[in-house]
């Protein structure tokens, strides 16, 4: 069957080194460079008879990637770290070309081949690092957020160096070549942002109006490639065309239902290249030369580290910032490959490098999760031995904190939390990280500390041991676990309520013992339903019961063995016209010594006693017998009429006689 044939067992057997790569907890691209290994010529289990239209097909695996790389980016996601991204990350790669030229130069290769070698070592694995932020429950840090940015920025070098490393070996001056090919691809970009922007949506439109989702994948795949082959015509990158395709049609309405639909193919695609990759993979390299390899391994990971170490603190990353990018941003990434074919293609990267730098990827690749989780480890040490720096803090309170809350992030939920709390005279610290929020948080003269709460120094300097309560209000699951462990450390008394981001991760939060758990969905699901409910004409006390039997499903199993929980769970949700309120009884009050027999309060004033919460400790439904005292917290329910008459007798019988 020919090709037809190659296909299918290229398919069969990516699909097995996918399912291999994800039980061993690595990126798909491995177990797909894996199967290429082993159906390459050099071992030959199933051996490929049309190795050569597979690469040909693996060429629009590489422009569909590009494709999609282009309907991805945008600079809005490097406004936070804008800084250190735009200006840093050309830096480091322009360091890590020069580092990789001397490398190469030191190991005998030509300089052709050594500015190759660098080029190819300064580009990291964006689906490497994501994987391992999501797996160790770092994302949303800050220096998750400068990795990313990096991680952008380098994705975006890689189209120039597409287009500026083939030239290097040009006959006739590269310098010459290079400028063309810069012109050229300035030119044409030129020409795709002021015709593309105004033709593309026109004619995505035309598309759209035909409700056709066959004609929709088929419009955008015919034109991510076909103005790669247009760039191909006139001297360009094949892929380059296909990016700026990508980038002009994600600036249009039609640009997340492309990237939506697209991903699919790309994927199919991506695989045919990830295994020609591997095809091309000899082992006999590896076992005859594999010291080179282990040095040239070490020396990538220390040289990148070093550069990333010394080039961060300089735009103002101080703390675990400058160790965490640099045993983050280490490895060897997936463009690199791409790097690599195309310099194979045009005869400037032997087989001898190729081979080199495809064993330096993949076990710098798969090192990554193993190096990136002694960040916190090493940072650790690092504290212990020298002296910690000090941390950002704003409008910090000089006396001692106690019994104060600890808000988890100042987004809308956190600012809204705090803002009432502080009206209510609470005194609250917040714990931020995201610099637009910390300087929010200083126009309104917000107690805060600029640092991860995951971090023990961190939590140590809000007062941890002596809170109160700590809110959590962050949507991440990952994240809030690691704070939940570390504040559990440091103080296991302290009451914690979080934000839960599904109802499985609400029931794993209180597995860890947290006080209370909120889960925004479902509490909006309820509101929602309850509306609609509403419009359809139920009756009030349907849709009530509805909610409360709703919430008791849910939560029940929270509460349960818990009496005075299982009653205030109940209490939340009350039947129309029914509040819930709660009073402290001040010092020499007037209840202070009555039980509620003795007091009356139900036929004086038609309110029922539902708990009393003294000193921490809730007395559901308190027996008619019950004293008060001062200090006591005391939930009774009535109709507003009954609330007020119970509240005029408190102060009637506070009055000094």
């Amino acid at each position: 069957m020919g090709i037809a044939a190659d296909i299918s067992i290229i398919l069969i057997a990516g699909l097995l080194g996918g399912l291999i790569a994800r039980q061993l907890k690595q990126p798909l691209i491995l177990g797909y460079i894996l199967v290429g290994i082993f159906l390459g010529p050099h071992f030959g289990l199933m051996p490929i008879t049309s190795l050569h239209e597979i690469e040909k097909l693996a060429e629009i695996g590489v422009a569909l990637l590009l494709f999609a790389l282009g309907l991805e980016f945008s600079f809005r996601d490097l406004k936070p770290v804008r800084a250190v991204a735009l200006i840093g990350g050309p830096i480091q790669i322009i360091l890590t070309i020069l580092f990789g030229y001397l490398l190469g130069q030191w190991l005998g290769y030509s300089k052709t081949e050594s500015f190759w070698f660098g080029g190819m070592i300064s580009l990291s694995s964006t689906m490497v690092l994501l994987k391992t932020l999501m797996s160790q429950g770092r994302m949303g840090t800050l220096s998750s957020r400068v990795m990313i940015g990096i991680l952008l920025v380098q994705d975006l070098a890689f189209v120039p160096l597409m287009i500026l490393l083939p030239r290097l070996g040009t006959a006739g001056g590269g310098l010459f070549h290079i400028g063309q090919s810069l012109l050229l691809a300035a030119a044409f970009i030129t020409i795709m942002v002021v015709l593309g922007t105004r033709a593309i949506p026109r004619f995505m439109r035309f598309i759209a109006i035909g409700n056709s989702r066959e004609l929709f994948l088929l419009a955008i795949t015919a034109m991510g490639l076909g103005i790669g082959y247009l760039t191909y015509l006139v001297g360009l990158s094949y892929a380059f065309g296909a990016f700026v395709a990508g980038m002009v049609l994600s600036e249009s309405e039609y640009g997340h239902q492309a990237l939506s639909d697209i991903i699919s193919i790309r994927d199919l695609f991506v695989l045919l290249f990830f295994v020609s990759v591997g095809m091309l993979f000899d082992p006999t390299y590896l076992a005859s030369n594999w010291t080179t390899v282990v040095l040239v391994v070490a020396l990538v990971i220390v040289g990148k580290a070093v550069i990333l170490g010394f080039l961060i603190p300089a735009f103002g990353y101080r703390n675990i910032v400058p160790l965490a990018v640099s045993l983050g941003l280490f490895q060897v990434g997936e463009f690199s490959f791409v790097l690599a074919r195309v310099g194979v293609s045009t005869g400037q990267v032997s087989a001898d490098l190729y081979a080199l730098v495809l064993n330096t990827a993949i076990i710098t690749m798969v090192a990554t999760p193993l190096i990136s989780a002694l960040t916190t480890p090493l940072y650790s040490l690092w504290r212990r031995r020298f002296k910690a720096e000090v941390l950002q803090t704003i409008n910090l309170p000089t006396h001692e904190l106690s019994k104060h809350v600890i808000i988890v992030g100042h987004g809308r939920v956190g600012r809204h939390i705090s803002q009432t709390l502080n009206k209510l005279g609470q005194e609250v610290i917040v714990l931020e990280m995201d610099h637009v929020r910390v300087e929010s948080a200083r126009q309104n003269r917000t107690s805060l500390i600029y640092g991860d709460a995951r971090d023990e120094i961190v939590l140590k300097a809000a007062g941890v041991q002596n809170a109160g309560l700590i809110i959590i209000t962050s949507p991440n699951a990952l994240v809030t676990s690691r704070i939940v462990e570390r504040v559990k450390q440091l103080n296991p008394a302290l009451h914690i309520v979080a934000r839960a981001e599904g109802m499985e991760h609400l029931f794993e939060l209180h597995g860890q013992g947290i006080y209370e758990v909120v889960q925004p969905e479902f509490e909006a699901g309820i509101e929602m339903t309850r509306q609609a409910l509403l419009h359809l004409n139920f009756s009030p006390a349907t849709i009530q019961n509805l909610s409360d039997n709703i919430r008791q499903e849910v939560y029940a199993p929270l509460y349960s063995g818990h009496s005075a929980m299982e009653t205030l769970a109940k209490l939340q949700a009350l039947p129309h016209g029914i509040r819930l309120s709660w009073i402290s009884l001040k010092e020499n009050n007037g209840l202070s010594g009555h039980s509620i027999m003795d007091l009356r309060i139900r036929s004086r004033t038609g309110v029922s006693i539902v708990a009393v919460n003294r000193l921490g400790v809730v007395t559901p439904n308190p027996d008619a017998d019950f004293s008060f005292q001062d200090g006591d917290e005391v939930g009774f329910i009535g109709e507003q009429g009954q609330i007020e008459s119970f509240e005029g007798m408190i102060r009637g019988m506070d009055e000094p006689k």
